[in-house]
C-alpha cells in the first residue's frame, strides 16, 4: 500500500492531528485555497485526502455534491461526524492510488496528500487524474513545503508532475509555507463573466 495506513490511524486517533481548526496556519491555507477556485460554484468535486473534514466543510458550501476520500478509517470516521448535516457531501476509505470514487468530477482537490506517495504510486495517482476529470473541470493542488520525517517527495516535484498533465494553468502561488495551484479551463475568471474578451484561439 502506498499511503502508510497503519501510522494514519495512529495519528487519527486523535481528535485534531494536524490542528487543522484551532491553527491560523490551517485557516489561512483553507481560505487561500477556497479564493483560488475559479468559480462560485461546482457540480461535483473529489477531495483526496480528507483527514478530518475541515476542508470538505468549506468544499460542501460550494459545491452540489462532495466526494471525500481518505485511507485511514479513522479520519473517515471523524469527517462523517463532522459532515453529518451535509446531505450531500459522502466520506469513502479508499486508498491512492489502487482505489478511486466512481465517475468524474468537475472540481478535484488534492491537498496535503501527494507526499506521503512514493515517486512510482505519484505517477500512478497523476495518469490517473484525466481520467476522473470532466472536460473544463478543474484540479488544485495545496501542499506544506517545509521538510518532516513522513515526506516521501519534495512538494515542487508534486506540482511539477501534476503541471505535466497539461492543463491550463489557472493560479501558481507559493510563499515559504505553502505551494497552490490551480489548472483548468483556459479562461481567467473576468474572461468567464464577460468582463474582458476571450481570444478567439481560447474560445475554439
Amino acid at each position: 500500500m502506498s499511503v502508510q495506513s497503519a501510522h494514519f490511524e495512529m495519528l487519527h486517533a486523535q481528535p485534531d492531528p494536524w490542528g487543522v481548526t484551532r491553527r491560523w496556519y490551517e485557516q489561512r491555507k483553507r481560505a487561500l485555497l477556497m479564493a483560488s477556485l475559479p468559480q462560485a460554484r461546482f457540480s461535483r468535486c473529489w477531495e483526496a485526502g480528507c483527514s478530518v473534514g475541515a476542508l470538505t466543510a468549506a468544499l460542501a458550501e460550494r459545491c452540489e455534491a462532495v466526494v471525500a476520500t481518505d485511507a485511514a478509517a479513522a479520519a473517515v470516521e471523524r469527517a462523517s461526524q463532522r459532515l453529518s448535516a451535509f446531505g450531500h457531501v459522502r466520506v469513502e476509505r479508499q486508498a491512492l492510488p489502487d482505489v478511486w470514487p466512481d465517475g468524474t468530477f468537475d472540481l478535484i482537490v488534492v491537498s496535503e496528500l501527494a507526499y506521503y506517495l512514493d515517486a512510482g504510486a505519484l505517477d500512478r495517482f497523476v495518469d490517473g487524474l484525466p481520467g476522473m476529470l470532466r472536460e473544463g473541470g478543474t484540479l488544485v493542488a495545496c501542499h506544506w513545503r517545509w521538510p518532516f520525517d513522513d515526506r516521501r517527495l519534495e512538494t515542487d516535484r508534486i506540482h511539477a508532475a501534476f503541471a505535466r498533465i497539461g492543463l491550463p494553468s489557472l493560479l501558481s502561488y507559493r510563499d515559504a509555507d505553502i505551494a497552490l495551484d490551480a489548472w483548468g479551463p483556459g479562461r481567467s475568471v473576468a474572461q468567464a463573466e464577460g468582463l474582458v474578451p476571450v481570444p478567439a484561439e481560447a474560445s475554439a
